[in-house]
Parts: structure tokens; C-alpha cells; sequence
């Protein structure tokens, strides 16, 4: 089991919403914020890593939406670049090829799912997931959230049109883990 693990699992239990941040007005609210995750899901490979040294000074934990940082390739070097030159406690991704990657280097990983009908739940099901987490859009279908929990093994994140404090206790009473919003007034709720 990744060292880093056991602190994240326990990060969202203490603090269940999760900052996901999509401009530099929201890294600096996010990092006010009781939020102990972060997920970065804009920035480039010129700021990425000041943006997560600022995460880590403020004590949270940084992850990087790899799929959404410019001037980035869907490559195995990808990670290694920012496992290197950031220090993030791990990534984000659509991409099974960059999960796969950032669990060789002892990243942590969240693997992100857009749930759009039956089929893409049940590929989500049959697809294995060797990350640490799911992380699946839109995060504001209780139902579905319960029935997916009951079939992973790993902690699931709702994510997605939450904005509002009953969108974040209908996923988490739901069965998911964490919550995670860019919508700023949820951070400190």
C-alpha cells in the first residue's frame, strides 16, 4: 500500500469537500479554505509546480488533473515530469496509461468517469480501476452513486454540478467518500 494513502483516505473523512480549483482566484481561496485536498483542474507547465508548492505549504494536499494542465501530452512522461519537478501528492485522469504510470511512481491516483448513460456505468465496471480512488461526473445522482458504491472497492469522489450544501449530503449519504466542487461557498461550508 502507498505511504500516502492511509492520510488521504483519512483527509476525507475529516474534511469531505474537496477544493477543485479552475483559476488562480480560486487556488488562493481554496488555500483559505478548511479544504484538505485540492484538485487542480487548470494551470500550465510553466505555474504547475509553484501552484502546488503553494498546496503544500498551506498543508493540503495537491493533486494535478492531468488531461487539463496545458501544454501537456497523454504520455507516460507526463507523470514522470510531474512527479519530478511538483511534488503532488498525486494525479487525476481519464487515462488508464497515466494511472498506471503515477502507481509505479508511489503517486496517488483518482481516475475520473463521466457518467452519461447504463453503458458508461457498467464500463466503469468492467474497465477495473487500479487507481486509489474514483472520481465520477456528474456527482448529483444519489441513486446511481449508491449503486456504484456498492460494486468498487475503492472510495468514491462525486464530482460535478454540486452547489449547494443538499447536493453535497444527498452524494455523500449516497455512499461517496468526498465531494468535489468548484463552487467556493461549499469550501467553507
Amino acid at each position: 500500500m502507498k505511504e500516502q494513502l492511509a492520510p488521504f483516505l483519512e483527509s476525507l473523512q475529516e474534511s469531505p469537500v474537496i477544493a477543485a480549483v479552475k483559476s488562480e482566484e480560486g487556488l488562493t481561496r481554496a488555500l483559505e479554505s478548511e479544504c484538505a485536498a485540492v484538485f487542480l483542474l487548470q494551470g500550465t507547465i510553466l505555474n504547475i509546480a509553484e501552484q502546488v508548492r503553494r498546496i503544500r505549504d498551506s498543508g493540503k494536499l495537491a493533486f494535478i488533473h492531468t488531461d487539463l494542465i496545458n501544454g501537456l501530452a497523454v504520455r507516460d512522461i507526463t507523470v514522470d515530469f510531474l512527479h519530478e519537478t511538483t511534488q503532488a501528492s498525486g494525479i487525476i485522469s481519464t487515462r488508464s496509461a497515466l494511472i498506471q504510470r503515477a502507481n509505479e511512481l508511489g503517486l496517488l491516483t483518482i481516475r475520473r468517469f463521466f457518467l452519461l448513460d447504463s453503458m458508461s456505468f457498467d464500463s466503469i465496471l468492467h474497465q477495473g480501476c487500479q487507481a486509489d480512488a474514483v472520481d465520477i461526473l456528474p456527482g448529483t445522482m444519489p441513486r446511481v452513486i449508491s449503486r456504484l458504491c456498492g460494486h468498487l472497492d475503492q472510495p468514491l469522489i462525486a464530482s460535478g454540478l454540486l452547489v449547494d450544501k443538499q447536493d453535497v449530503m444527498a452524494a455523500l449519504s449516497a455512499g461517496a467518500s468526498a465531494v468535489s466542487t468548484t463552487c467556493e461557498e461549499l469550501w467553507f461550508a
